[in-house]
């Protein structure tokens, strides 16, 4: 596939990935759990730290190996098929597929403000923005980064307005606390808290998996990973110190659409801030959506062209140039899943799927700078050793605490990558014969 994705697109998708649907409604969760404004922001400054010691880590071997799969060929190189035959099952078993339909959800769901829809239509309309992001893909990259970097502009100036604008809102009769009042906050709830604020936070690795499709990728993936994660950061803090400037503790934890109750205090929105909630939400879906369906399939394309699952799905378009099978793998996978009832449910529980892979890829750094010290390394990381261990000690703590807290769900998530492993040794056999 040929590399045409500039550090602009490049930074486009890491921004248009990550900023999806959790801002508008993950500080609402964070607010119930911690109950006052300091730790709240501490919870979100500490998932923006972790995520950028991440995008420094994974950025070293973006530009050491820029290959198409992202994570699944820094895996293979550090440590062999099976991890990263386990990150391609994942990927394809959960992971994408729930990616694409919660964002292709709640796109439909908000699309319902303005033409009002039925609960199984709001399922077909998601399936359908889901196909045609596929198509929009599938008619090659750079249609599709032009799209992407269009709706990421939108996106970002709506949200960060939002942020900058909710602090002229109304207070109302109740008083809200001490800006940035602390109350008592333990580690562990904090750590908690963080599960859902790194779901907002995902996204920040997935331009690795367009490895392949990146112009000049030595410089450009290190500078849009590091400068999308940074811009990331930012927005999210501003909006969440917009929000409980507007609202007192009480109504941010209870308010099921945060967004929404803060733009109705607004007063140069008079009395329309559902409906601009709403169209920044269509704007944010719609770019993630594409962002998603940008990165994803690579995934799936780097296991077939290693032999790690069906050749076919290696192929590429000899018009547009895309990994055409694997694009419609996953708009298939997308639209199937979204068609399920209980779709809200399933996404909610593997949000911790991706989270030992990470954990795999930033150890992967130690392991090649061991294990291959002559690859060529146009950018090393930031602050080594101790930037990739914070990243390490962070993630860990995070897993470890959701096996604690939640041990269903979390062990629900790791016995489906546990699954893998026959899944791996029958796919071996059947290749062999």
């Amino acid at each position: 596939m040929p590399r045409t994705v500039g550090v602009w697109n490049a930074a486009a998708v890491v921004v248009g990935v990550t900023i999806g649907s959790g801002i508008f409604r993950v500080p609402a969760t964070v607010a119930a759990q911690l109950q006052s404004p300091g730790p709240a922001m501490l919870c979100w400054f500490l998932g923006g730290i972790v995520a950028l010691c991440g995008a420094l880590s994974i950025a070293e071997l973006a530009s050491a190996l820029p290959r198409s799969g992202g994570i699944f060929a820094y895996l293979l190189e550090c440590y062999g098929p099976l991890p990263a035959f386990l990150f391609g099952w994942t990927e394809l078993v959960v992971v994408r597929a729930a990616a694409l339909g919660a964002t292709a959800t709640i796109f439909a769901e908000y699309l319902g403000y303005f033409v009002p829809l039925t609960p199984g239509e709001v399922r077909r309309v998601a399936a359908l923005a889901i196909a045609l992001i596929g198509a929009i893909n599938y008619i090659g990259v750079r249609r599709a980064a032009a799209v992407m970097s269009l709706a990421t502009a939108a996106k970002y100036i709506a949200v960060l307005a939002l942020g900058l604008l909710a602090f002229t809102a109304v207070r109302g009769p109740v008083s809200p606390p001490a800006f940035l009042a602390w109350q008592g906050a333990t580690p562990s709830l904090i750590a908690t808290a963080l599960i859902p604020v790194m779901w907002t936070y995902d996204g920040w690795a997935d331009l690795s998996f367009m490895g392949g499709e990146i112009a000049h990728p030595q410089r450009t993936l290190p500078r849009a990973l590091i400068a999308g994660t940074c811009c990331v950061m930012l927005v999210y803090l501003i909006v969440n110190l917009g929000f409980w400037h507007a609202l007192p503790a009480s109504q941010m934890a209870a308010s099921r659409l945060v967004a929404a109750t803060v733009a109705a205090r607004i007063p140069a929105f008079g009395g329309a801030g559902a409906a601009v909630i709403a169209a920044v939400v269509l704007v944010s879906t719609f770019s993630g959506l594409n962002g998603s369906m940008m990165t994803g399939p690579r995934v799936l394309f780097a296991m077939a062209d290693q032999g790690l699952f069906f050749r076919a799905v290696a192929r590429v378009s000899p018009r547009f140039s895309s990994p055409s099978v694997a694009i419609w793998l996953a708009t298939a996978l997308g639209c199937a899943y979204v068609l399920q009832n209980d779709f809200a449910q399933l996404a909610d529980r593997f949000i911790l799927g991706i989270w030992p892979f990470y954990v795999l890829t930033v150890a992967g750094v130690y392991v090649l700078r061991r294990r291959r010290p002559e690859l060529p390394r146009p950018y090393r990381v930031l602050g080594y050793p101790v930037v990739p261990a914070l990243f390490l000690l962070a993630s860990l703590g995070i897993i470890v605490n959701a096996l604690i807290t939640d041990p269903r769900d979390t062990g629900v998530t790791l016995l489906v990558i546990a699954a893998g492993v026959p899944a791996y040794y029958l796919w071996r056999a059947f290749t062999r014969d």
